[in-house]
């Protein structure tokens, strides 16, 4: 006959495995949304950011001849310093996208996620039994989300089989000891999931977020948004180089 402690721990390891998938889920769905506002960003700097790297150049400019022509006016001087600081940030941050491997968007397979899944299930850090367990857990799921980033279902499926033939993976104790762990889990595992709702709804109502969304759909009608605003920021240019030439004009 079973003591009570084991119908209690029987119980309470069929409540983890509901929320072992849940977890599972919520993560997929949280690394899913930053993987592709991540690669949008980068799409939306190499078309659009280089753009405004090139107005900003001009501006600044603009702004260092003006200062030239009046060099004891203190404000056109801190004008010109505060364009060329904005210029240098805008030629950084291109650059650094410009870097990045070229992918235009993040269109996971459904056999990836499911790998991802399967993996987030088992390895998640917040079902750990103990702080060492954590970190180990912590660093693994770093390169699982690496690999799916990258879209690498062959790392992803060499992680799974590191982490099922991995020693640390057969735990073994007293009923009472795995009662509060799978407590201890059940707790943990239902905060993060608090933290995973907050992060997604925070992203969701980013301003990047929003752009990606309206760029989406636009497509859907046939529409090439950053198409559009890349026209409308080459004649910004060209206003812009029109008003260099002419001051420095002036300057002669």
């Amino acid at each position: 006959m079973r003591t009570p402690e084991e119908i209690e721990l029987q119980h309470k390891k069929a409540e983890l495995t509901v929320l072992e998938d849940e977890l599972a889920d919520k993560e997929l769905e949280l690394e899913t949304l930053m993987v592709r506002l991540d690669v949008f960003e980068v799409r939306y700097k190499r078309i659009i950011g280089i753009r405004y790297a090139e107005l900003d150049e001009i501006e600044a400019k603009i702004a260092e001849e003006l200062a030239r022509r009046n060099p004891g006016d203190a404000k056109a001087k801190n004008q010109a310093k505060d364009a060329r600081k904005k210029a240098e940030e805008s030629t950084r941050e291109t650059r650094g996208a410009l870097e990045q491997q070229d992918k235009e968007k993040f269109e996971p397979s459904e056999d990836l996620k499911k790998l991802y899944w399967e993996i987030a299930k088992k390895v998640h850090p917040d079902l750990a039994s103990d702080e060492k367990d954590r970190e180990r857990r912590n660093k693994f799921m770093a390169e699982v989300n690496n690999a799916y980033r990258n879209g690498d279902e062959a790392k992803l499926k060499s992680l799974l089989r590191e982490w099922d033939s991995s020693p640390e993976s057969v735990k073994g104790e007293g009923v009472a000891v795995d009662l509060v762990r799978v407590i201890r889990k059940i707790a943990r595992g239902r905060e993060r999931l608090k933290v995973i709702a907050r992060e997604i709804e925070k992203l969701m109502e980013s301003e990047l977020h929003r752009l990606m969304g309206d760029v989406e759909e636009a497509e859907k009608g046939g529409r090439d948004l950053l198409g559009e605003l890349v026209g409308m920021i080459g004649e910004k240019i060209a206003g812009s180089k029109e008003r260099l030439r002419a001051v420095r004009k002036e300057q002669g």
